[in-house]
């Protein structure tokens, strides 16, 4: 069994190397030179925890390769995986598929016998329709099935999605195509993962109604967090109460700054379009992007209240860069919008992340980066906790307080418990729970 891997960005080199651990020869595929010459020298070009040693394993059994050359890697390929970026189309939010169709092309080209064309990449519905007719005219004589299998993985924990998913969605109407995927998932039938066969439609479709929908739960609990605060009631408790509830459930139900990363802005975005467009508009999907938008804006502003209304001419620390905990992607981070705020009025914002200082530096200017959390509070009027990491879970309080001006800390993420940080002697402002300052507590 031999695999083509068009793309070796986050979900061609994840997807590529897991299929690899399968038993399956895997040669990925780049235009990016510089990427693929880091790859044949060992060096992964993402942070993805377990990535680094998975790859390294099976490039040494000579299962998993890299290189530039499309053609020598289709030929003879069973399958042939499309993984390349569909980003937002600049004006109208469409996702743009020239990637996706250039890919096709080019496939159609090279192609030799019978292959499976399968889009691994996140598409609008009719994208697989569209890839058919692309390779139909550039080889009339060709002979494939478009399949559509929609991945599924998160940021961080990607390696445990792909050999242990919630299911296999395999888009197809060909049972040769659908008999190949089998092959290639076998390991995943083996442990009685559940496989949902579909038409390539539908299976476009579950990616962006999934994602969309995860938007929407971590926008509702949001918002409730939101009313938390003005009640009296404690966004936690609630979570929990819902959660509960089997037709819920208590995953995406944690109060923060609002959601970013690779998929959910932009797979939003580009399925209120496609609705639009078709005339079934998705309001709720629309508000879901309205209401994030404006949350992430207005994390700045909580700062700057708890700093007394301004931040001219103060410091503040931030600790967390990155969308979320063990990625180093800075992909619609809510810190793209705190950070620059912060500085438009007027603070100086000292930042550390375990991994996402490197990628930061490429989109937010002016800040001070420092090579650890404790440094970034050296003189600082207030802590902001962006990022979850770990490394911020269990922080020493004494240490903090001595290093700081004033001992503030707005904890955007709600990982600490406001009466322990009360007793600790911090002014400590969380989302949709009740605040604990020192005001408070004298009755201010």
């Amino acid at each position: 069994m031999q695999i083509a891997m068009i793309g070796a960005g986050y979900v061609g080199l994840v997807s590529g190397a897991c299929f690899s651990e399968f038993g399956i020869d895997v040669k990925c595929v780049d235009t990016d030179a510089a990427k693929i010459q880091r790859l044949l020298k060992g060096e992964i070009p993402i942070f993805e925890p377990g990535l680094d040693e998975l790859i390294e394993r099976n490039v040494a059994e000579g299962r998993l390769s890299f290189s530039t050359g499309l053609k020598d890697a289709v030929s003879g390929a069973d399958a042939v995986f499309i993984a390349v970026g569909t980003p937002s189309r600049r004006g109208d939010g469409f996702a743009d598929l020239s990637y996706v169709h250039a890919a096709a092309r080019e496939i159609a080209e090279a192609m030799t016998g019978y292959t499976v064309v399968v889009t691994k990449s996140t598409v609008p519905v009719g994208t697989g329709a569209e890839i058919e007719r692309i390779i139909r005219d550039t080889r009339p004589d060709a002979d494939f099935d478009v399949v559509s299998n929609p991945e599924f993985l998160r940021e961080g924990a990607a390696i445990g999605d792909f050999m242990r998913p919630d299911r296999v969605v395999i888009g197809t109407e060909s049972e040769r195509a659908q008999k190949l995927m089998k092959r290639i998932y076998r390991p995943l039938y083996l442990i009685e993962t559940p496989i949902v066969h579909t038409s390539v439609e539908s299976a476009e479709l579950t990616k962006y109604a999934a994602n969309a929908f995860l938007a929407a739960k971590i926008t509702f609990i949001n918002e409730i967090a939101d009313l938390c605060e003005k009640v009296g009631g404690d966004v936690h408790d609630v979570a929990r109460g819902i959660g509960l509830d089997g037709r819920i459930g208590r995953k995406f139900l944690h109060a923060g700054p609002g959601y970013g990363g690779s998929c959910f802005p932009k797979d939003t975005v580009a399925l209120a379009r496609t609705a639009q467009q078709a005339g079934a508009p998705l309001r709720i999907v629309e508000s879901v992007i309205e209401i994030n938008d404006e949350r992430k804006k207005n994390m700045a502003r909580r700062v700057i209240a708890r700093c007394g209304g301004s931040v001219e001419g103060k410091t503040i620390a931030v600790l967390g860069l990155t969308f979320k905990p063990n990625t180093d992607d800075m992909r619609d981070a809510p810190s793209l919008d705190i950070v620059p705020a912060l500085q438009a009025a007027g603070a100086t914002v000292r930042a550390y992340d375990p991994q996402g200082m490197e990628e930061a530096n490429k989109l937010i200017n002016g800040i001070d980066y420092c090579e650890s959390a404790y440094e970034t509070m050296n003189g600082a009027d207030a802590l902001v906790i962006v990022t979850e990491w770990n490394a911020f879970r269990a922080l020493d309080f004494d240490r903090v307080k001595a290093a700081m001006k004033t001992p503030v800390m707005i904890d955007l993420r709600n990982i600490y418990d406001p009466a322990e940080m009360l007793a600790a002697g911090f002014d400590y402002v969380c989302i949709g729970r009740p605040n604990q300052t020192r005001e408070t507590q004298h009755g201010g």
